[in-house]
């Protein structure tokens, strides 16, 4: 009797990680979910200040406001994507669900070496430590919501429309190592914008069309047939969240929302 592999997931708290496992969960049984909490704001503040300066961050927060306070107006467009891919956002059974405070957290390791997975999905979460990669053999396998490597870091869908590169606005599958999505490429899709589409509406396009390439690679990773592609044909940078001042100049510009 062939064994039934071991699938678990690696995510945030976020409603894209929960559509995630309900789409994946159509094709496999997922053993376990490993959720862990947030980054504290207060944390999340003092590194982008750090990193970027306080202009760049005091415009990067009022846009944050801006965009939770339209994201109301979303919904009705989400819901549509949601129903289009057939994927609801339910919460996970309770009895496969186990919170810790950090992917990278001692309690993680201890939960991954019981669980023994053949394969890893991760989804929203802060960079996995190389301690907690090298716990298990196993692939870790996370979704982008960009092209890598020309759309590393965060929004990689918005970037790509306000740089008129429509044709690299999508998604990446990629295996994890310790950099900010530079793991080697499984697979990419594009995604097809409409002028229902904004800022808070991509990342749903993004992950629900990741779905069918992340059941994909876990195929391969379960046949031992893992196979990457390069992609030299496209630039290597990272991109931060827009500020205020950006995102206006975009809109107008361009009509990029």
């Amino acid at each position: 009797m062939q064994k039934r592999p071991v699938i678990v997931m690696l995510v945030d708290q976020s409603d894209l990680s929960r559509l995630m496992y309900h789409g994946l969960q159509k094709r496999y049984e997922i053993a376990r979910v490993i959720v862990e909490e947030p980054v504290s704001k207060k944390v999340l503040l003092q590194r982008r200040l750090k990193r970027l300066g306080y202009r760049k961050v005091v415009g990067q927060l009022l846009f944050m406001v801006f965009s939770k306070m339209m994201r109301p107006f979303s919904q009705k467009r989400i819901d549509a994507i949601r129903k289009r891919y057939e994927v609801e956002d339910v919460p996970y059974p309770s009895e496969k669900v186990a919170e810790v405070p950090s992917v990278n957290a001692p309690i993680t390791i201890d939960l991954l070496k019981k669980l023994k997975p053949d394969v890893v999905v991760v989804n929203g979460t802060r960079i996995i430590s190389e301690e907690v990669l090298g716990a298990i053999d196993a692939p870790f396998i996370n979704t982008h919501t960009g092209i890598t490597p020309k759309y590393r870091g965060v929004h990689g869908g918005y970037w790509a429309l306000t740089q008129s590169d429509a044709e690299n606005c999508g998604v990446t599958v990629h295996l994890v190592d310790k950099g900010i999505d530079t793991g080697a490429i499984l697979y990419q899709a594009k995604i097809d914008v409409s002028r229902k589409d904004n800022f808070n509406t991509y990342p749903y396009l993004q992950v629900l069309e990741a779905v069918p390439l992340m059941v994909r690679a876990i195929e391969d990773a379960l046949d031992g047939k893992l196979e990457t592609i390069v992609r030299n044909d496209l630039e290597s940078k990272i991109w931060s969240h827009p500020t205020m001042g950006e995102y206006l100049k975009y809109y107008i510009r361009m009509g990029v929302k």
